[in-house]
């Protein structure tokens, strides 16, 4: 945020640039000053006024010399289709300005072919949810602002398991975009642990004059015990899919633990090392008659009750 308002204007004093953040003048000297160490060519002017800040060279200048092949341009315009399914809605405009300076720079040929990719290249829209996305734009960047330079915030947040709002104070440690939906890392204090928070449930965030040191690691990879976006002890889950589903289960990485044994009647035993949550439920019971549980007990049990309860709602309706 401190970046993009320098850059939009002919400079910001301190004051402004605290003003524009709802944070201490205290808190932008020390976000300058680490902006100046991470290599941003920020610099200060004086003229007759209050001193301002100033973005010198484009930090990426070098880029302009930088020349794409064809196969570069395509992969290129094809991530831009993914990104644009993602629907972050804080990165939109930035990835249209971006692309549009892209475009500047190609010839007249190469702008024409670039322009049939959409036809040969496309991305399918995964299920979102509905938010406000001008209130999301000003959360999200406000976390990753907060992410970057390790600034602790207070936190509004409407909880679905009490159906209320509460408040939490937080230090914030990533943000990860999963399942059409993007989500919060952050250590809550009050429980002494790092919990997930969806962002378009977040109401209200506050900045506060403080900085905080992790104390708690995160894993590179999001959720690693789960086959969606829930945190849990693992415990080994067997399964075995009837032969006509084989060659599509077999044909996929499900969980980085998986192993696969193909039996002599086609049926495919797959093992897998994951939290018993909704996400395994759901992937389980998507193939309907064409998968069993072997293992463990307590997800056969889930899964025998949750197909009875179906089986009932059914039988109401006749």
């Amino acid at each position: 945020m401190i970046l993009r308002g320098i850059e939009v204007s002919r400079g910001k004093t301190i004051r402004q640039l605290a003003e524009m953040t709802n944070v201490t003048t205290r808190t932008i000297r020390r976000d300058l000053e680490a902006l100046q160490e991470a290599g941003f060519p920020l610099y200060d002017v004086s003229d007759d006024g209050p001193k301002r800040w100033k973005l010198g060279r484009r930090p990426f200048e070098e880029l302009d010399h930088t020349a794409f092949n064809l196969a570069e341009l395509s992969a290129l315009y094809f991530s831009r289709a993914l990104v644009e399914r993602l629907a972050i809605p804080t990165f939109e405009e930035d990835l249209k300005s971006a692309f549009a300076k892209l475009e500047s720079a190609l010839g007249p040929r190469m702008r024409q072919f670039l322009d049939r990719l959409p036809q040969a290249l496309q991305a399918k829209t995964e299920p979102t949810r509905r938010r406000n996305d001008d209130h999301q734009r000003k959360v999200t960047a406000r976390l990753l602002d907060a992410v970057l330079h390790h600034r602790r915030l207070t936190m509004r947040y409407h909880s679905l398991s009490s159906k209320r709002e509460k408040t939490y104070r937080i230090d914030p440690y990533r943000l990860v975009y999963a399942q059409g939906s993007l989500y919060l890392f952050a250590y809550v204090s009050h429980y002494q642990q790092v919990r997930t928070f969806a962002v378009e449930r977040i109401r209200q965030l506050t900045p506060l004059d403080e900085t905080f040191t992790p104390i708690e690691d995160v894993t590179e990879a999001a959720w690693p015990h789960s086959l969606g976006i829930f945190h849990g002890k693992p415990e080994q889950v067997e399964l075995e899919f009837a032969s006509e589903v084989t060659p599509y289960v077999q044909e996929r990485t499900w969980h980085p633990s998986q192993t696969m044994t193909l039996k002599e009647n086609g049926n495919l035993v797959v093992t897998i090392s994951v939290c018993l949550d909704n996400s395994l439920h759901n992937w389980i019971r998507s193939f309907g008659s064409s998968v069993r549980v072997v293992s463990p007990q307590t997800l056969i049990d889930n899964i025998t009750d949750d197909l009875e309860r179906t089986r009932t709602h059914y039988r109401k309706q006749k």
